[in-house]
């Protein structure tokens, strides 16, 4: 009889469910998947739950194959030498095989008063406590939004939908990402909506007290309410258990995904860098960077060698309230392009995305190592070369801000 190999999975998000799914392909795989909640959490609902239109959670038995065991805990420590992983409960789980895929969430705020006075909205329990900050404001209380990328900019317009008052502090240009045809699209939406939009180098914020926001050019903005929308971090899950990561956190594999430390580690998602080339923040990349790793741990348990990491890209769609939102398409090595849908059919493309991701969890599921139609980005191995001085001449692609799609 075939010896059983143990997998954990640590972290239940896109990346993380994608991976235990395709890993119950092999009847002969146990799966562990080890999350500090007990229902998934779609992050690119976030902005509905703070405003009150989505609860941005999917209970796991819709999302996760039956062959899963879930546990409902925090690991504090991975002992690589030791093959296990220790839990907040005081308890631990061994393992053969670790797939690293901790998400991402707020960054760690270094401006004056952040951490004192603002909301951060990267994860479920921020969001929550947003919105109850929010419920408990006046009506024409002044809220701040801070942060320019997609999260800042579907907040601002949710809470501006809601009759909020709402001014959207950008710290450099809107929605960095996009390609200006769409981002005029999205300010010309904002200013519908009533978003005062302050940009340019000089909206840098410099502190945030419990009533007013500051600015680099010594504006102070009254704002009861402060959102934190400014960049994402990752938990330093990784470096506190020793192993190599990037100046963010992020665990430092090669091309197939496989920690440069231990080869039974594989990481995916928003936390893993492979060759320092790391793809943009995201489900969009989460969702073909867990399969992936899956497959690598597969291919090490059958003998085989894995297969480089490839990764493709469509684009960033966003939600501008209820009824409009922009789907801003891209080159595969996401760049943006200049074509973009906006007003309703860009709503429903954002809510076809949001519906199809999860979708895209349960048929993994459902069928695990089926689906692999996604796009491909052909350009990597490009990037890989230049990055060696192979081929200087190279054109590179730096990687874009922080989305959820």
């Amino acid at each position: 009889m075939a010896e059983n190999t143990d997998v954990v999975v640590i972290g239940g998000g896109y990346a993380g469910v994608m991976a235990a799914n395709r890993l119950t392909r092999r009847g002969d795989v146990s799966v562990t998947l080890i999350n500090p909640r007990q229902t998934f959490v779609e992050r690119i609902r976030l902005h509905q739950l703070v405003g009150g239109s989505d609860d941005a959670v999917v209970d796991y038995p819709k999302v996760l194959a039956d062959g899963v065991r879930l546990v409902v805990d925090t690991v504090t420590r991975i002992d690589a030498a030791g093959r296990h992983v220790e839990l907040a409960s005081g308890g631990s789980v061994g393992y053969d095989h670790l797939i690293y895929a901790v998400g991402s969430g707020s960054a760690d705020p270094r401006v004056p008063g952040v951490a004192e006075h603002a909301y951060p909205i990267a994860v479920l329990e921020d969001a929550e406590r947003l919105r109850q900050a929010l419920a408990a404001a006046p009506a024409p209380a002044a809220v701040s939004v801070v942060g320019a990328g997609p999260a800042g900019i579907e907040t601002a317009a949710e809470l501006a939908e809601a009759g909020r008052t709402v001014t959207l502090v950008c710290g450099g240009v809107l929605g960095p990402y996009l390609h200006p045809r769409g981002r005029r699209t999205v300010a010309r939406r904002l200013a519908e909506l009533g978003v005062s939009v302050l940009d340019g180098p000089d909206t840098t914020v410099t502190a945030v007290t419990r009533d007013a926001v500051r600015l680099a050019d010594g504006r102070e903005l009254p704002s009861e309410v402060t959102v934190w929308a400014a960049g994402f971090g990752v938990p330093d899950l990784a470096a506190r258990s020793g192993l190599s990561t990037d100046a963010l956190g992020r665990l430092r594999t090669d091309e197939t995904l496989t920690s440069v430390d231990d080869e039974r580690i594989v990481a995916a998602g928003d936390s893993v860098t492979p060759s320092d080339l790391p793809f943009r923040f995201g489900c969009q990349a989460a969702v073909q960077l867990g399969p992936q790793a899956a497959e690598t741990v597969l291919s090490r348990i059958a003998g085989e060698r894995p297969a480089p990491v490839e990764v493709g890209f469509a684009g960033l769609c966003l939600s501008l309230g209820r009824g409009v939102g922009v789907f801003q398409f891209s080159r595969r090595n996401d760049v943006a392009i200049r074509l973009h849908v906006g007003g309703r059919l860009g709503a429903k493309l954002k809510e076809l995305v949001c519906r199809s991701t999860v979708r895209q969890l349960a048929y993994e599921a459902r069928r695990p190592g089926v689906r692999t139609g996604w796009v491909k980005d052909g350009k990597r191995q490009d990037l890989l070369r230049a990055k060696h001085g192979e081929t200087p001449d190279a054109a590179a692609r730096t990687p874009g801000p922080p989305g959820e799609a």
